[in-house]
């Protein structure tokens, strides 16, 4: 497990990184219904992101109507690939292992 990110080893974080590494900004709304999670949810995850430095979140209005924005950070987004990378090479490790195990191989 060496390598893998603490902080994206929890599903909701992990998600909220990688849906907002596929565009610049999401609207607050919009992530939460991506992650299927409660405002509650999102919004203790996305405090512990932005305090590691791989989220922003910016308030606003539009119209009189308050709005928050979040985007992932670059660090947000090399963190997520640096996760993701390790996660692949410990499922192409077991894969290998599983041959050797498979065809009596030690």
């Amino acid at each position: 497990m060496a390598g893998l990110d603490p902080l994206l080893q929890h599903p909701t974080r992990l998600t909220v990184v990688a849906f907002l590494g596929g565009c610049i900004e999401a609207e607050f709304s919009a992530v939460r219904d991506y992650c299927q999670v409660s405002d509650s949810v999102l919004s203790k995850a996305a405090s512990a992101l932005e305090e590691a430095g791989y989220l922003s979140v910016k308030k606003g209005y539009v119209g009189k109507r308050p709005r928050t924005w979040l985007a992932a950070t670059r660090a947000g987004r090399r963190a997520l690939a640096d996760h993701l990378g390790v996660l692949q090479q410990l499922a192409a490790a077991a894969e290998a292992a599983g041959r050797e195990t498979e065809s009596g191989q030690p």
